[in-house]
Parts: C-alpha cells; structure tokens; sequence
C-alpha cells in the first residue's frame, strides 16, 4: 500500500476514514488486550470497542471544559477515561487504571511498527497519549 494514500488530504476522504479506522483498531485492540490479561478471561471485542469510543469521548468533552487548566485539565481528562474503563469492566479503579496501562503501552507498540510500516502518524482512538 503505497504510504501517500493514506495522508489525510491526499486522497480527499479516502484517507482521514483509513488513518480513522486504522486509529480505531489500534485502540480497541490495546483495550482489548489490557482487560484480557488484568480480568484473565473472555472480554468480548465489542465492549472494547464502546469503551475506546466513550473513552475518547469523555477525554474530548472533560478537555474541552477543563483541559486548559495546567496539570489539572489532564489529571481529571485522564481519571474521565480510568472511570470509562472501570464502568466498561468488572473490577476496581486499579483493575481499569491496570487496564488502561497496559492498553497504552500495547498501543504505543502497535504505532510504532505500523508507523514505520505504512510511512504515517497515527494515534490510537480511544487511548490517551497512544
């Protein structure tokens, strides 16, 4: 896959929905794989996939009221997304923030290879700073 059609706006609305999709994979299996290791059983894909999409959405929403408050802002964007998981998943808060670690650091890893893969920057929707 030629690395050009996939940068948003080479490609008019072909690429941003690639790059989307992409994005979105990532962060569901990051998520996915996080409570698979820290619940040690069957979490379903579909429940990762909500709590990446309501994950990301509360982040957005908590930033957009409080994200320009130094240090503040993304303490409580980052505990909006922990609660997410922690509803999403049986278990605790430190059960969800052990998730969302691990989510992170699988997604980081995902980015990373794919990044150098396919010549693009991606992120992973639903994980903060992945």
């Amino acid at each position: 896959m030629d690395p050009v059609l996939l940068q948003a706006g080479e490609a008019g609305l072909l690429g941003p929905v690639v790059v989307f999709l992409i994005s979105f994979v990532v962060g569901v299996v990051g998520i996915y794989v996080g409570a698979q290791l820290v619940i040690d059983r069957d979490v379903g894909w579909t429940r990762a996939a909500i709590a990446a999409l309501v994950g990301a959405l509360a982040w957005a929403v908590v930033l957009a009221f409080v994200g320009w408050i130094p240090l503040l802002g993304p303490i409580l964007a980052l505990l909006a997304w922990v609660g997410i998981i922690n509803w999403s998943y049986p278990g605790g808060w430190g059960t969800a923030a052990a998730i969302g670690l691990i989510a992170w650091v699988v997604a980081s890893v995902i980015i990373y290879f794919l990044g150098d893969l396919l010549g693009i920057g991606l992120s992973a929707f639903g994980i903060p700073g992945a």
